[in-house]
């Protein structure tokens, strides 16, 4: 009640700007915002990775045009965000966001640093998986999944509930896969992933309602 509006709401009707995908435009997203590896003139520490993938409809077709935003902890594990205090260092060069749209056949790509695991508290010892946060905005901003993708191998996945809240069936799909072939040579090593909107192979996404994995 303390935070509810003093005033009834009004209704507003919808416009343009609500009712079509996000035109941002070209100087809106830039190419400097898929690297997350330089920020603050200096470059960021850790193991460089290559995150790319497609976003896909439930018949394998591309999404083209769609905004993919992430965000993530730096190689300590620690987030850029005033209440993340655990003793892990910050990196001036690394504030862990980035952001890119969709081309024509669905690819997005990220140039970043592997986050770390981190300890959330959740129980006696408890660590996060390395795991990259997704959001995507659809045909309206009021159209919006989220989700997060982990690594393969990680030894942390049997004791994060957020992980194993995901159907055992439908938890390889939130695991990416290293791409030996897209690794650069003394530069990066490369993971794919892609993001499937619905239909049988839909990845797990967070629900609205309390934020577990469906």
């Amino acid at each position: 009640a303390l935070r509810a509006p003093l005033r009834t709401p009004v209704d507003l009707p919808h416009r343009l700007t609500e009712v079509t995908g996000p035109v941002l435009g070209e100087d809106r997203v830039l190419p400097t915002d898929a690297d997350l590896t330089w920020r603050n003139g200096g470059e960021a520490v850790g193991q460089r990775i290559l995150v790319h993938g497609r976003v896909l409809d439930s018949d394998g077709r591309a999404v083209p045009g769609a905004l993919v935003e992430v965000w993530q902890a730096n190689a300590a594990g620690r987030y850029r965000h005033v209440v993340d205090n655990w003793p892990a260092p910050l990196d001036p060069h690394f504030d862990g966001l980035g952001r890119v749209v969709t081309d024509d056949l669905g690819r997005f790509e990220f140039l970043t640093i592997k986050p770390g695991a981190y300890p959330w508290g959740n129980h006696h010892n408890a660590w996060r998986p390395a795991h990259i946060h997704f959001s995507l905005f659809g045909r309206a901003f009021t159209q919006r999944l989220v989700t997060q993708m982990y690594f393969p191998d990680d030894p942390l996945f049997g004791q994060d509930p957020i992980f194993t809240a995901i159907p055992p069936a439908a938890r390889h799909r939130a695991v990416s896969r290293f791409s030996l072939e897209r690794t650069q040579d003394n530069w990066a090593l490369a993971f794919a992933w892609d993001i499937v909107l619905r239909g049988a192979e839909q990845t797990p996404f967070e629900t609205d309602d309390d934020g577990d994995v469906a």
